[in-house]
């Protein structure tokens, strides 16, 4: 999750990896930092094991022991199933409600990315613990994917956009490669 402030991140569920914050399909997201050297002191496991556990067998996978993909965990009637979800619905409903205090209030909220722009049942159940923001959904612009998802009364407005993070990737490329051909350029003028 990302809270924006004029246009600019201002925090991010993320830290110094794409391990911490929300639990994802197999990534374990926000954990006690004792926890790891509870299992490397102990023995339990090893340091390449530890990471293995971390980024291949934890979030929504280590939590139901099914999957960490949401489709099986919905079509599941495992209770470990319904848990993962319920835990993945706690977080983002939690870093929603920490970010609301740091902005000072909440304009919009954007569900994107795999989950957010597919899972109209988990933005749903998001929504409904938001309510106390004023956040009001329009089930049927929900079941459509929106893009704006909440109703006009709404105090906030919902929306699902949806990312390309490859065209991002590239654009960002693009502007690194051009300021350094541009420096080389302007050093070969300059005689350096």
């Amino acid at each position: 999750m990302c809270a924006m402030l004029d246009g600019r991140s201002v925090d991010t569920s993320m830290g110094f990896s794409a391990t911490d914050g929300l639990p994802m399909a197999t990534r374990c997201g926000g954990i006690d930092p004792q926890i790891l050297l509870f299992l490397l002191k102990s023995k339990k496991c090893s340091a390449a094991e530890l990471e293995t556990i971390l980024d291949q067998k934890s979030g929504l996978l280590g939590l139901s022991g099914i999957s960490g993909d949401m489709r099986v965990l919905k079509a599941s009637k495992a209770p470990a199933a319904a848990a993962a979800i319920d835990y993945l619905v706690y977080q983002i409903v939690k870093f929603a409600g920490a970010y609301a205090a740091v902005l000072g209030g909440v304009d919009a909220l954007v569900f994107t990315a795999g989950i957010g722009e597919n899972d109209a049942q988990l933005r749903a159940k998001v929504l409904a613990k938001l309510a106390w923001m004023g956040a009001k959904l329009d089930p049927d612009a929900n079941h459509r994917n929106g893009p704006r998802i909440s109703t006009e009364d709404s105090k906030i407005s919902v929306w699902v956009i949806p990312t390309n993070e490859e065209l991002m990737i590239a654009r960002h490329t693009a502007a690194i490669v051009s300021t350094r051909v541009h420096e080389v350029n302007q050093n070969v003028g300059a005689g350096a």
